[in-house]
């Protein structure tokens, strides 16, 4: 490989919010341990990105910025590379990272006690935009057979069908079961969301990050009509690394849907971007195809240790493989504990610190979503921690 992905960057002291939140629960961890929980990559940046902003520092002044015409080159250049996917600069509205967008989609597009329909288990934040903003958080959860994760149809179009249900917040690649969902399937789910005319929030912020063998369609690629009512999420922040700057784009076709998109930040007094953010989304997306590919390459090799790790092991405990996104999601629930003990496992008998499955919503207690995006001999520790745990409690 061209690139680095053995050296461990030392981010105790670089405000890194996992560790501090690590050490906050266990001040007298080894300095060896790396928690395995937020999506940020335990890999040091790609060297076009650190070299790239080195020499922009010399010359720019950093003030008030804005995406200026080589940033959307970039953007648009990167989107149709990787997903055969135009858009235009004017569809393009940037924020300060993925969550604030849709956020402030629940808020500007349902009024109150409207429903937003969601998908668990799936990313916390989901949950928190309908009930922390007065709106009704509707569930409709994945089916699973075998760890396999698939979309409830049958529920889905039923919940459409209620009127005072506005909108689906839908993740694709799904975090945390990492389905990369097939066209068919998008498809499918795309048509009810017109005939039911509901808004489409799709947060695509994996997007880039897809195993061999498998094909990332943009929702709102799937037909006109469908474009017209989605607002598309996404970012370099989980690609590149990057989510310390926050710089997200909103891909937002309908005129009218983005001038309400862009009257709620302004509402809230929300902020675009740095000089250097704009600058880093710009490289990375110019420079660094091949270190994703290798960053891709790393990440299956992962996936496929942990899967063949349990399998020899424990095979009760199911770690299927992923799709997509770096993230996997592991079936503990053999083990027959709470999910507080669970978690109390992991933490002070395995030092593992993982994002706890309950954090997912009710179907995720007894799972745990691990973080591969990390040097292979660091797994291996992290791996032996934990048969060394199981060991000791005599499971088999």
């Amino acid at each position: 490989m061209k690139y680095d992905f053995l050296t461990n960057p030392d981010r105790r002291k670089q405000g890194s919010r996992k560790y501090m939140v690590m050490y906050n629960k266990n001040p007298h961890l080894s300095k060896d341990i790396i928690p395995l929980s937020v999506a940020d990559m335990e890999f040091v940046t790609p060297p076009e990105i650190r070299e790239g902003l080195k020499d922009f520092l010399d010359e720019v002044v950093l003030g008030y910025s804005a995406p200026n015409d080589e940033y959307f080159k970039a953007l648009k250049a990167f989107m149709y590379r990787k997903h055969n996917f135009k858009i235009e600069n004017d569809w393009v509205v940037n924020t300060n990272g993925v969550v604030l967008a849709f956020f402030n989609c629940v808020r500007e597009f349902l009024k109150k006690d409207q429903g937003l329909i969601i998908m668990p288990p799936v990313y916390p934040p989901f949950f928190n935009s309908a009930k922390y903003q007065g709106r009704k958080l509707v569930e409709c959860p994945l089916l699973c057979e075998d760890g396999y994760y698939t979309i409830n149809y049958e529920l889905f179009e039923k919940l459409a069908r209620d009127k005072n249900n506005k909108a689906l917040l839908f993740c694709s690649p799904h975090n945390p079961v990492g389905r990369v969902w097939k066209r068919e399937e998008l498809e499918k789910l795309g048509k009810i969301i017109v005939k039911n005319d509901l808004y489409l929030f799709a947060d695509e912020i994996h997007n880039d990050i897809v195993m061999p063998g498998y094909e990332h369609t943009v929702f709102q690629s799937i037909s006109d009509e469908l474009s017209e009512r989605t607002i598309t999420f996404t970012a370099p922040s989980k690609t590149f690394n990057l989510a310390g700057l926050g710089v997200s784009s909103i891909i937002i076709k309908n005129k009218d849907m983005r001038e309400k998109f862009v009257d709620g930040l302004e509402k809230i007094g929300a902020h675009a971007n740095s000089a250097l953010a704009y600058k880093a989304a710009e490289i990375a997306y110019n420079e660094c195809d091949l270190w994703l590919e290798e960053m891709i390459c790393v990440i299956d090799k992962n996936q496929k240790l942990v899967n063949k790790f349990f399998k020899e092991n424990y095979p009760k405990i199911k770690a299927r493989l992923i799709e997509g996104t770096y993230l996997m999601w592991i079936d503990f629930r053999d083990l027959n504990m709470t999910y507080k003990d669970l978690q109390s496992f992991m933490e002070n008998k395995a030092e593992l610190f993982f994002n706890e499955g309950y954090l997912f919503g009710e179907e995720g207690q007894g799972f745990e979503r691990i973080n591969l995006a990390l040097p292979e001999k660091s797994l291996k520790e992290a791996l032996n921690r934990l048969d060394k745990a199981l060991k000791e409690i005599n499971y088999k």
